[in-house]
């Protein structure tokens, strides 16, 4: 297929920011910036956050108008319902950490490729602008980057809302060996 033939951002796509919320991307352990950068956009703009979760060892079955999915394991036979306790972890997490700010969001569990996942739910509610932190460095995930792309890329690449990634960790450009 031809880049020509898929709907190409522009003027005429774009979501205006006021009046459109804002989806956000969110892991388990996450820097809090993360989080803290989104509240501080939605809290200028006077809007709604969705922060979501998608659990890449689970498919999404079903794709709801809301940006809600039904969703099982990859393995059909095993009965893996660890993702509840990851879905209460992470509601309750998020609850303690807007206690205090006069906001109005949303949890939403979702499942498969993180950038479809967001996109699908960035797509339902008509948001302006998908928010998602960059990987911490450690653990090898900066090898998973090289190798799968990071989901900000994805998202940049494959739909037409903003995308605001906050940096988590810097490099110093003397480290850089691009010849650039």
């Amino acid at each position: 297929m031809s880049s020509s033939s898929v709907p190409q951002p522009g003027v005429d796509r774009m979501v205006p920011f006021p009046g459109h919320p804002l989806v956000v991307g969110v892991v388990e352990d996450q820097d809090p910036l993360v989080v803290r950068t989104a509240v501080s956009l939605a809290s200028a703009l006077g809007v709604r956050v969705y922060f979501a979760f998608v659990d890449t060892s689970r498919f999404t079955v079903a794709e709801h108008d809301d940006g809600t999915v039904d969703h099982t394991a990859l393995d059909p036979d095993s009965v893996d319902d660890s993702w509840e306790q990851v879905d209460a972890d992470l509601r309750r997490h998020l609850a303690e950490a807007l206690r205090e700010e006069p906001l109005d969001w949303e949890f939403r569990y979702l499942a498969g490729r993180p950038d479809r996942a967001l996109t699908h739910l960035a797509r339902a509610v008509d948001a302006s602008a998908i928010v998602v932190g960059t990987r911490a460095p450690g653990g090898g995930r900066h090898m998973r980057e090289l190798l799968e792309g990071s989901v900000a890329a994805h998202l940049a690449h494959h739909q037409h809302r903003a995308v605001v990634t906050v940096p988590l960790a810097v490099v110093d450009w003397k480290e850089l060996r691009a010849p650039w």
